[in-house]
């Protein structure tokens, strides 16, 4: 890593983990990832796969979080998983460390040559992701990097998604965060593969309209797709998170889906 680039090591879940992160270009993680992992509500062993990691933060804190856990972090950008490879050799993150993996991959490989490049068929108990969800012409941007991170391409749900099918157990879990405007595209993606769809609006305020959705999906359900009800981050002309969010945000309890995995035994 060029010494000219600034970077910060950042703490997260009051400090049960650390992660380096670059200042003043790329993607920095922050509650967007801490609501993702919350998604995970797993206490057996399990194999979860991070899609889009950047520096790692998602799979970090479900990492953190569930102590039988084993996470496979999948980074396209090779700046990005060097930052989540030293992240875990922070003294910091040693105690679940051990069972993080770092590997270099496009996620929207298919077939054969996606096999090739380490994501396997029916292998991950749980996959979740933070794809980019910016309109490409919605913020430009100079930084390359960001840009990666945070501009959607064209049929990128589809392909993320069938990834996430193709490398998931049956009865596994999709999760994942986005915009409320791409709620079309991610029911259109998850088809036949996903159902016991469970959609979650994030308000800012009460009051405000909807800036993110937190999305869960059962691989081979047939349940049917169902609203939970709104999560609200903070109080009314305040800062201060509410006490669901400020739990979700800090790792001290998971976003538990209404619909029972119908996941086999692990």
């Amino acid at each position: 890593m060029g010494g000219d680039i600034s970077e910060t090591i950042d703490a997260f879940h009051r400090g049960r983990f650390h992660i380096l992160q670059p200042k003043g270009r790329g993607h920095r993680a922050g509650m967007d990832a801490m609501l993702l992992a919350s998604l995970v509500a797993d206490e057996r062993a399990c194999r979860i796969a991070d899609l889009g990691a950047g520096a790692g933060a998602a799979g970090f804190a479900v990492a953190a979080r569930l102590e039988k856990a084993q996470v496979t972090l999948y980074e396209r950008s090779p700046e990005m998983a060097e930052f989540a490879r030293r992240s875990l050799a922070l003294p910091e993150n040693a105690a679940f460390s051990g069972r993080i993996d770092v590997r270099e991959a496009d996620v929207t490989l298919r077939a054969k040559a996606r096999i090739e490049a380490g994501l396997p068929d029916g292998y991950f108990h749980h996959v979740i992701m933070n794809p980019p969800y910016n309109d490409a012409g919605d913020r430009r941007t100079p930084d390359a990097l960001k840009a990666e991170a945070h501009a959607m391409t064209e049929g990128l749900f589809e392909d993320w998604i069938r990834t996430a099918g193709a490398i998931m157990v049956p009865g596994g879990q999709l999760s994942l965060i986005s915009r409320p405007q791409s709620v079309a595209e991610i029911i259109a993606a998850c088809g036949s593969r996903f159902g016991g769809m469970e959609i979650t609006l994030i308000h800012p305020r009460p009051g405000e309209d909807a800036v993110r959705m937190l999305v869960t999906a059962i691989k081979g359900s047939r349940a049917k797709l169902s609203f939970r009800a709104p999560l609200v981050m903070h109080e009314a002309d305040s800062h201060a998170f509410t006490p669901l969010v400020d739990d979700l945000n800090n790792g001290r309890t998971a976003y538990r889906r209404n619909v029972k995995a119908i996941r086999p035994s692990l």
